[in-house]
Parts: structure tokens; C-alpha cells; sequence
């Protein structure tokens, strides 16, 4: 009889065990599909990128969420665009200071970018070039959330 409750139990936690892993592995599918789904909507690879250094403050915090778009539309100055470098895994948030037409490719675009706490443009993290192609970049910023308040506030001992 001590056997047949000790049977149950075992089965039962492996039976519990097995639903919380299906149920894991539901969470971490809707989770992907949601940022391919935004992906998609957004025409962008990366639709959410967090803010990783100060160099666009006060406009953006370290820890900010962007939302990013690509529109069809050229990228003007004063936008702020996320883009990559070739060479380096962390895309950079700064804000356009001038565009000229690329010479190279139809409707392209080069820009030189900056961020608002910085006191030059952008030229030394192109590494080489004078300027960036509008192939570069990630996305357009559409909107953000400030986490760093909302983090800081509720757990002041994270506060730097």
C-alpha cells in the first residue's frame, strides 16, 4: 500500500514537471513570436533595443527601451537612428547632424550622426569611413519607455 502512494507521487511530480516544461517552452514561443511578429509590422530586424551608455541624455537613459521602425522614407536630420558598424556587436542610438546622397547606390543615403551629450559627431566609431550608409541602420526611434526611473524608484539601492 506505502508503495502505491510512493508510485502516485512520483508519477504525479514527473507528470508536474513535464506540464511546467511544455508550459516553458509555450512561454518562450509566444515570446518569439511577438518580437518577429513586431519584426515584421515594424520592417525592422531588431524592433526593441535598450539604451546602453549616456550619450544621448537627456533625450534617452541608460536601460530606456526604443521602439524602432524603417520606413521607405529618407532619414532626415534630426532623427534619431540606431545603427550598426560593421565589425562591432552593439548598435549605436545617436541623432542624424547631416545627409548627402550616396554616389555609390540609387536612393541611398550617408549620414553622419551624433549623440547629444557627445561634444563631436560620430566619425571615430565609423572606423575608417567619414561617413555611415543608410544600410546600416537599424531602425528609427518611434517611441520609448524610461525603465531606468521605474526601476530606480522601486529599488533605490540600484540607483548609480
Amino acid at each position: 500500500m506505502l508503495s502505491g502512494v510512493a508510485d502516485t507521487m512520483r508519477a504525479t511530480s514527473w507528470r508536474r514537471q513535464m506540464a511546467q516544461f511544455v508550459q516553458m517552452l509555450h512561454v518562450i514561443a509566444m515570446a518569439l513570436a511577438v518580437w518577429k511578429g513586431l519584426g515584421i509590422v515594424t520592417n525592422s530586424e531588431s524592433p526593441v533595443v535598450v539604451v546602453l551608455s549616456g550619450s544621448m541624455e537627456p533625450a534617452f537613459h541608460r536601460g530606456d527601451l526604443l521602439f524602432l521602425t524603417m520606413g521607405s522614407k529618407p532619414i532626415e536630420v534630426g532623427e534619431i537612428t540606431v545603427y550598426s558598424v560593421p565589425g562591432t556587436e552593439i548598435p549605436i542610438v545617436h541623432r542624424v547632424t547631416e545627409t548627402r546622397p550616396n554616389p555609390k547606390k540609387r536612393h541611398g543615403q550617408l549620414l553622419l550622426t551624433k549623440g547629444d551629450n557627445n561634444h563631436g559627431d560620430d566619425i571615430m566609431l565609423y572606423k575608417g569611413p567619414r561617413w555611415i550608409r543608410d544600410d546600416q541602420i537599424v531602425g528609427r526611434v518611434q517611441g520609448y519607455v524610461n525603465l531606468t526611473l521605474t526601476v530606480t524608484d522601486s529599488f533605490p539601492m540600484l540607483a548609480m
